[in-house]
């Protein structure tokens, strides 16, 4: 049902809303369906199969950004910021309508298409450095890193950007308060659910 709905907003030339419910509050995101297709469906698949719900906020550095999305931090099987989907699982194309499939370590290719930068609000491919090495975690800016950009050569990182923030931006100013220089939390901010608006 939820991709129905996906699938005639997008039809409108809308793209899908999510509503993020955090221990900290509410916060809405919209994913670039239209700009970046296979990065959000990747996103939006997670979202609907409840990957997020319970998993925490595990680096949160002011003035720079929120890293989110690894389950070792709901489940404690591994070192927080090293987890992802598990291997070879799908989601769907919402561009495509077509079935995409992550490699054996739960990773999705790098999708460097779409020159937007990453600017405050704005969501963003978290990954190892190397290449196709993203999978479910993903940071919010909190202020506007160009130099993260893959199209920026300021340095070799390469994180796409395919969402953004677009109410509750109280809500990650909150949880960016909550950080420190290395990135701890001085208190456990978790995702409680990611349901569509």
């Amino acid at each position: 049902l939820e991709l129905a709905q996906i699938f005639i907003s997008m039809s409108e030339g809308k793209n899908p809303v999510y509503t993020c419910t955090t221990s900290e509050g509410k916060f809405q995101v919209e994913l670039f369906v239209n700009k970046m297709p296979y990065t959000a469906s990747n996103w939006i698949g997670l979202a609907e199969s409840g990957f997020y719900n319970g998993i925490l906020f595990h680096r949160v550095i002011p003035n720079f950004m929120l890293q989110f999305g690894c389950p070792y931090t709901k489940n404690g099987q591994g070192r927080p910021g090293t987890g992802g989907p598990p291997g070879n699982s799908k989601f769907i194309n919402l561009a495509t309508k077509k079935e995409e499939k992550r490699d054996s370590g739960g990773k999705i290719k790098d999708e460097l298409t779409a020159k937007i930068s990453n600017e405050i609000g704005t969501l963003s491919m978290a990954n190892t450095g190397r290449p196709n090495s993203g999978g479910s975690q993903f940071f919010i800016n909190v202020r506007h890193n160009s130099f993260l950009d893959f199209f920026d050569d300021q340095t070799k990182s390469k994180h796409p950007v395919f969402g953004r923030v677009v109410a509750g931006m109280d809500v990650i100013k909150a949880i960016e308060k909550l950080g420190s220089q290395n990135g701890s939390t001085k208190k456990e901010i978790k995702m409680i659910k990611i349901e569509k608006a």
